[in-house]
């Protein structure tokens, strides 16, 4: 079936004269939820600006002859029970139709100095695999799963003072965060170093490190505790593709008027005499007017380019910012398969691959020597996570291989265009492009003689597609001093202007989301995120709604 949506052909251009009722800077599953939520909450026509020229955010794929690949989603947890937040979130937002499909039991697969490590689906079964592999961690790896279960129970409080009247905040934010922020402020090497002495069971427990982007010696273990607490019951992929997401959000705005321009920067936030956001000034000098405007641009582009008003307010929150830093910039090698008759598709399972169980270590290294071992690499199947793919695109199979990257390595050619790079910038890549090519045909045989098309983005062409600026993929960095930054949250010291996204709740797909839910609840003054826990889950493929459950065509 066929979404009924005109998102593949959005217009660049706003009609003249059109007035809304909020902008969204940024089509982000961030900026697409708080405006899905304000379009069915409060009947609020909302223009959602996006500089690229496609939707979607990191939600989005990019096509090649035969071939299509997803820029971020790879994997996500929780959706395949209707009763689950996640889910009844992406359900809401969606009106139930976006679909999922549920991957391999064995999930992530941890590749560490040779040795092999399956993280199984279920919470329980987790903690048994874990200790057949560690049988004398047992305590240990009880305790672990105890100490995720506490970071996670604690962190509705915490996001709920995010949300919840300034003053309410005031009175009550303290105790509201205390609890999560006991676990949030230490480092995952600290907590997990206080439970057992084994590297390599502290190496396989924090192997999801790519999934928020520090390792164990750098990260909050708030961000490691969600993350693993998020895919312990397993994990899906979107039916129709990462495009899917985007696609089966964008009616709800639609439907009250709202529109999604691409190709439309914003270069502006307009703020008037008494401190209140009015609206935004486009990249070619344009004005559109708005008594509420939302930025999902992140939070350091917001304070930093988007908001040029001068207060000491706004210099506070840029020291902040700075303090944190950005998150991890990317390597990612886009790799297209034929699959001739006869041969068996490729499997589902993510696998993680660390040259030793030291990811401090290998991090430090790579970083100071880009000729070192890859410190991670992580290869995701996208075809095979959504039976839809041979649909679209028959005998072909389409791979994933990511690592980490040093902007710094690429400062040289910041001042080029994409694709008129020079042969320099080329040359780069190619070298690397060649390292992760031959990892992939090591650690999947199956491909070998059969890569028809090898593609490589760098830090460059995030900035280019996403404008972060360091071209980081999860915002500002998860470690301790994220979690306790006070002006991470939806609420900005100028009136009527919000954060949306991952800069407004936690890193990751999911994260995002909640940072829109956040949003809009602190734009209503309603708790959306309670008002959704409270429907009653949908447990059929159908919408809502009329329309036609969503599939990417």
């Amino acid at each position: 079936m066929l979404l009924m949506s005109t998102f593949a052909s959005y217009r660049q251009q706003p009609p003249r004269g059109e007035r809304y009722d909020a902008i969204v800077i940024g089509s982000g599953i961030g900026g697409l939820s708080a405006a899905a939520l304000l379009a069915k909450h409060a009947g609020k026509r909302v223009l959602v600006l996006e500089r690229h020229y496609t939707a979607g955010g990191f939600t989005h794929v990019f096509h090649r002859p035969g071939y299509e690949w997803d820029v971020g989603v790879h994997y996500i947890g929780e959706v395949h029970n209707p009763a689950s937040t996640v889910r009844r979130i992406f359900d809401h937002v969606t009106e139930g139709r976006l679909e999922w499909n549920r991957m391999p039991d064995v999930y992530d697969r941890m590749l560490i100095g040779g040795r092999s490590y399956d993280f199984v689906s279920g919470r329980r079964r987790f903690a048994e695999r874990m200790k057949e592999y560690f049988p004398s961690e047992a305590g240990a790896i009880d305790r672990y799963m105890e100490l995720v279960a506490e970071a996670t129970r604690a962190t509705s409080l915490f996001f709920a003072e995010k949300a919840i009247p300034p003053l309410a905040a005031r009175l009550a934010g303290g105790l509201l965060r205390a609890r999560f922020l006991r676990l949030a402020r230490r480092t995952t090497a600290e907590v997990l170093g206080e439970l057992t002495d084994n590297r390599e069971l502290i190496a396989v427990l924090t192997g999801q490190w790519g999934d928020y982007g520090l390792p164990p010696g750098e990260s909050s273990f708030g961000i490691h505790a969600l993350i693993a607490a998020h895919y312990f019951e397993g994990a899906s992929y979107p039916l129709g593709g990462a495009t899917s997401i985007a696609k089966a959000i964008a009616p709800l705005i639609e439907d009250q008027g709202g529109q999604i321009l691409v190709s439309a920067e914003v270069a502006e936030i307009l703020v008037d005499g008494a401190n209140r956001a009015c609206g935004v000034r486009m990249a070619n000098g344009s004005e559109i007017r708005a008594d509420i405007v939302i930025s999902d641009a992140g939070a350091s582009n917001t304070f930093s380019s988007l908001l040029q008003e001068q207060s000491r307010e706004r210099t506070h929150v840029l020291e902040e910012i700075n303090a944190i830093q950005a998150s991890m910039a990317h390597l990612c090698l886009y790799v297209g398969l034929r699959r001739a008759p006869g041969n068996p598709p490729l499997d589902g399972t993510n696998l993680w691959i660390f040259p030793g169980n030291d990811h401090d270590g290998n991090v430090r290294r790579f970083s100071e020597n880009p000729e070192a071992p890859f410190p991670v690499l992580f290869i995701s199947f996208p075809s095979a996570k959504d039976p839809e793919f041979e649909q679209r695109h028959p005998g072909r199979e389409t791979i994933e291989v990511v690592t980490l990257a040093r902007q710094e390595w690429f400062r040289a050619f910041e001042g080029t265009r994409w694709h008129h790079r020079g042969p320099d910038y080329d040359a780069l890549k190619r070298r690397f492009a060649e390292r992760m090519r031959a990892e992939l045909e090591q650690h999947v045989p199956a491909v070998r003689g059969r890569i028809e098309h090898c593609e490589l983005s760098t830090p460059l062409s995030t900035r280019h597609f996403a404008n972060y600026q360091h071209g980081e993929i999860y915002g500002l960095n998860a470690s301790p001093a994220r979690f306790e930054a006070r002006c991470l949250q939806p609420r900005t010291h100028v009136q009527n202007l919000f954060l949306t996204g991952q800069d407004a709740a936690v890193a990751g797909v999911t994260g995002a989301l909640a940072g829109g839910v956040l949003a809009a609840s602190a734009i209503l003054g309603r708790n959306l995120m309670g008002a959704i826990a409270r429907e009653k889950p949908r447990d059929r493929r159908e919408p809502a709604s009329g329309r036609p459950l969503a599939r990417a065509s």
